[in-house]
């Protein structure tokens, strides 16, 4: 739960949720920060378990790891679900 505990990690996470992205696009989703930073919120997040990498070349492609998440993955998907909610 600590590594969830920081809002763009949570967002890292929901945006390697149903697909497998590169660290450059996460990078370019977030646009004020550092691709250092991001890659370290990476870091915390792949040595929780919670993202997978795969190392393609230079390249580094991550994904969340639903299935290990249990119970966890229930909430965050509710929790995700019920933002798109309110924005609607």
């Amino acid at each position: 739960m600590r590594a969830l505990a920081e809002p763009r990690r949570r967002e890292i996470l929901r945006l390697t949720w149903t697909d497998e992205v590169s660290a450059g696009d996460l990078h370019r989703a977030f646009g004020d920060i550092t691709f250092g930073a991001v890659s370290q919120h990476l870091r915390v997040l792949a040595d929780a378990g919670l993202v997978a990498c795969r190392k393609d070349g230079r390249r580094r492609y991550y994904r969340a790891r639903r299935r290990e998440l249990g119970a966890l993955r229930t909430w965050l998907e509710q929790m995700w679900s019920s933002s798109v909610t309110a924005i609607s």
